[in-house]
């Protein structure tokens, strides 16, 4: 009897040991807490050493400049981050498809890189119609839309857990615009704008901007003329502007359009002030107008990318020299590389452990958070991460000054 309980004793210590050696090494050798990880489904878009990201952008067509430039500026923070050992030890793959600043286009490259790509985020999307066709598909995959190079309220309001903001609207910079129209003592504003999304919430930001004003400033819209996107047709439109005999002319289109506009209208002997928002390509449009187009102002949201008392443009202009560039600075190619390190930080802050839904939930943690005199505050309730807003005008040699 002693000896039968003696036996069992030790069957029973041995399984103990046994058991403790599979909760510390596992089967097969592994750890038991790498098998955990193993046997853990991963996150879409997410490896040991990558994180998969996607941009719908127009890269070629009329506004290919913009979705170049928001690229390239990505790009060059995302490079300089993988250069450094990524994020966790995560490369950033960023992949963009040419979507021509068409909706449709747009669709087809969400679907393809939510599906097949199977990308962790969507980033850098250029464009309000395009935005305005893939939020949805985003929302409904549950994927991060992050820093869509768009103004439009319509993408603000109402708010989506998914969408997040690193500009300032076109509420923002509308507001901005018609405070200096009043201010020069102008009176009678003219709008033209893209017949889209875009156009339309630039207008509509115009129409609040002066409904606000006080009663007595005698700021009145006396034209609004649409355009076809990604077209240079401006007769319609110029003939309805010149018409009303406006002071200033508010412009919610893009580099050519707008150019073709400036130019004709300065053609026809027009001495009114234009005015631009910040989407329509500032480099672009001053290299479309040139010295003649001296005085025309646009709207920034973004610092100035030759601003090198900043910190962040002190970055972006060494990045830019050592990839041998440094002539290509550019308020889209800053964008994007403000957007960009925007998004490694809400990375950082996430953790090792990632996924969309703590990414999400992170992001709307941060508050007043300086990436080099570019401030961007978050929220639960709030998704647009900057009010900043700035004039610049293009000068007397075609170079664009604040």
């Amino acid at each position: 009897m002693v000896l039968q309980a003696g036996v069992k004793r030790r069957q029973l210590a041995g399984l103990l040991v046994a058991c403790a050696a599979i909760g510390a090494t596992g089967i097969g050798g592994i750890s038991g807490a790498a098998f955990a990880a193993n046997t853990a489904p991963a996150e879409v878009g997410v490896t040991a050493d990558t994180i998969v990201i996607g941009q719908s952008a127009a890269l070629t067509g009329p506004t290919a400049a913009l979705g170049k430039q928001m690229n390239a500026g990505a790009r060059l923070y995302f490079d300089y981050i993988n250069q450094q050992g990524g994020v966790f030890g995560r490369r950033i793959d960023l992949q963009v498809l040419d979507d021509g600043y068409e909706p449709d286009e747009a669709v087809k490259n969400t679907k393809k890189l939510i599906e097949d790509t199977r990308v962790f985020a969507l980033f850098g999307y250029v464009g309000t119609p395009t935005s305005q066709a893939a939020v949805p598909l985003a929302n409904q995959a549950h994927v991060p839309f992050f820093a869509p190079l768009s103004g439009a309220q319509s993408l603000r309001d109402p708010r989506s857990r998914y969408v997040f903001h690193v500009r300032a609207g076109y509420d923002e910079e509308t507001q901005a615009i018609v405070r200096q129209i009043r201010t020069t003592g102008l009176k009678r504003v003219a709008v033209v704008f893209n017949d889209d999304a875009y156009g339309k919430s630039g207008l509509e930001g115009v129409e609040h901007a002066i409904r606000a004003l006080p009663g007595d400033s005698g700021v009145q819209l006396v034209a609004r003329s649409s355009v076809v996107r990604n077209t240079v047709e401006i007769g319609d439109a110029m003939q309805e502007t010149m018409k009303a005999k406006p002071d200033a002319i508010v412009l919610v289109s893009a580099y050519r359009t707008a150019g073709s506009f400036v130019k004709e209208a300065l053609r026809r002997g027009y001495s009114g002030q234009f005015y631009n928002v910040s989407f329509v390509g500032t480099q672009a449009l001053a290299k479309e107008v040139g010295p003649q187009g001296s005085g025309v102002i646009i709207s920034q949201v973004m610092p100035h990318p030759g601003n090198a008392t900043l910190p962040v443009v002190r970055e972006y202009l060494r990045l830019l020299q050592v990839a041998g560039r440094q002539n290509e600075f550019d308020y889209a190619s800053i964008e994007g590389f403000i957007a960009a390190k925007a998004f490694v930080e809400g990375l950082r802050r996430t953790g090792r452990d990632l996924t969309r839904e703590k990414f999400v939930t992170t992001v709307e943690g941060m508050r007043n958070v300086d990436l080099g005199g570019f401030i961007v505050q978050f929220g639960p309730d709030n998704h647009v991460g900057s009010k900043f807003v700035e004039m610049t005008i293009i000068n007397s040699r075609g170079v664009v000054i604040r």
